[in-house]
C-alpha cells in the first residue's frame, strides 16, 4: 500500500502521495470486522467516487476522523524523533550566521532539506492534533 519507499509525501498545502494515504489510513483504521469484509470484496478498488476524487488537502486533514488524526500525529512524532536535532535547534543554526558558514556546502543545504521537512512535518502535527 505504501509503496517501495514506505513513506508518504507531504508538501505545504497537501499530501502528494495522497492515494497511498488515503488507503494506509483506511486500513489501519479499521476494526479487525471491517478489515475481514474489505479484504473479502472484489478488490481494493470498490471505494466510492467520492472517496476518490477526494484530495487530502490540509483543509481534509484537519476533517479526518479521530482514529486516523491519532495514527497521523503519533506516526509524525516518530518521524521527529528519528531526526535526533528539533526545528528549533536547525532554526538557531540557521540564524547563527557564524556557525552557519562553518558548515560545507553540502552540510549547509542539507540543514535547508531537514529544516523545511520538520517545518512540514511540525505543520502536518498542527493540523491533526
Amino acid at each position: 500500500m505504501v509503496g517501495e519507499e514506505g513513506a508518504f509525501v507531504l508538501g505545504w498545502d497537501e499530501v502528494l502521495t495522497e492515494e497511498e494515504l488515503s488507503m494506509t489510513l483506511k486500513v489501519l483504521c479499521m476494526s479487525e470486522e471491517e478489515f475481514k469484509e474489505y479484504k473479502e470484496q472484489d478488490g481494493w478498488e470498490e471505494d466510492s467516487e467520492e472517496e476518490e476524487n477526494s484530495t487530502l488537502s490540509n483543509e481534509a486533514l484537519s476533517r479526518l476522523k479521530p482514529p486516523c488524526k491519532k495514527l497521523l500525529y503519533d506516526s509524525v512524532l516518530l518521524t521527529l524523533e528519528s531526526y535526533g536535532v528539533d526545528l528549533k535547534a536547525e532554526q538557531d543554526l540557521l540564524n547563527n550566521k557564524e556557525a552557519y558558514e562553518k558548515l560545507s556546502r553540502r552540510e549547509q543545504q542539507a540543514l535547508h532539506v531537514r529544516y523545511g521537512q520538520k517545518r512540514i512535518l511540525h505543520q502536518l502535527l498542527e493540523l491533526v492534533q
